[in-house]
């Protein structure tokens, strides 16, 4: 009897930590897939860190209850990337590309000139999947030429390169 107390006992302890470990941890994780709205803006600090920011748009579809309209709504979210992703950013990633991404939310705050305080939240990448494909890359609208735009695609991945990991 004293052993199943003890085994019941312990179960239960075991179960607090559990539930103590799941109020712990937080999650702050963000995925999107959406339109580039602009061609990304990619500044270089002064140690050469590159820094990309990109306006992403979402649209969420429903249809009007009482109309049966379709209605579209479109949120406009601001991407921040550092360092590889900037880079990789500034020389693939174009307006109307469509992109899968994952990051964090990061608000930031100031002062405007009239001393009002501002908020602004932004969504840190963490990782990228660029969606649209090469094909239709070089049909996007800019006011250039496609042979222009060659020597901006995405490089083709040599599988063979790959063949020795091992994984």
């Amino acid at each position: 009897m004293f052993e199943i107390l003890l085994e019941f006992i312990l179960l239960i302890r075991n179960l607090s930590l559990i539930k103590l470990l799941i109020v712990i941890i937080m999650v702050n994780k963000v995925i999107l897939i959406g339109n580039v709205g602009a061609d990304p803006e990619v500044k270089y600090l002064d140690g050469g860190t590159a820094v990309a920011r990109i306006r992403l748009a979402t649209t969420e579809s429903y249809k009007d209850r009482n109309t049966g309209e379709r209605i579209d709504q479109t949120e406009w979210h601001n991407l921040v990337l550092w360092r590889g992703l900037a880079e990789i950013a500034e020389k693939y990633i174009k307006k109307g590309h469509r992109l899968y991404i994952e990051g964090r939310i990061r608000n930031r705050s100031w002062e405007d000139k009239d001393g009002t305080k501002r908020y602004s939240y932004e969504i840190q990448v963490d990782n990228l999947n660029m969606l649209t494909p090469k094909s239709e890359s070089s049909h996007i609208p800019d006011g250039k030429s496609n042979s222009d735009k060659n020597e901006r695609e995405i490089p083709e991945i040599n599988k063979e390169e790959f063949d020795d990991l091992p994984f």
